[in-house]
């Protein structure tokens, strides 16, 4: 008996081998049905991305170049005050105080006021061999 139960496993399996491959999808194995397959979940991914990042500048002020103000700089000048520098799209530099309870106009600056210096022409000073007491 498993004589037999042994012969008909081994003819299930060599028929098996005889079969013929199953049939190709058509355009299953083109290259524009490859680059869909990648493309498309790519292009889901990016849109998906791109509304979060909208999302997010939404809700949490974040601001672009293409925003009416931007902060220069901000100058801490005590435990909850500060000295906030705002550029304007249109140019105009202000001084602005920000403490805990209110926010002060404090002067309008010209833009030279607060663009950095050119370091090209001052000179560093040159370097001394001596230690700090002047005794080498």
């Amino acid at each position: 008996m498993s004589r037999v139960l042994a012969l008909a496993i081994a003819g299930l399996f060599s028929a098996s081998a005889w079969a013929a491959p199953p049939a190709a999808v058509p355009g299953g194995d083109s290259f524009i049905g490859e680059m869909i397959a990648i493309l498309l979940p790519l292009v889901f991914i990016i849109a998906g991305l791109l509304f979060l990042l909208r999302l997010l500048r939404r809700r949490y002020g974040l601001s672009g170049s293409d925003s009416p103000l931007s902060v220069l700089q901000i100058l801490p000048v005590g435990p909850r005050e500060r000295v906030v520098l705002v550029k304007s799209r249109a140019g105009r530099v202000f001084a602005i105080g920000v403490g805990a309870q209110s926010v002060t106009f404090i002067t309008d600056l010209d833009i030279g006021d607060v663009a950095p210096e050119s370091t090209t022409a001052v000179d560093p000073a040159p370097r001394s061999p001596s230690n700090i007491d002047g005794v080498r």
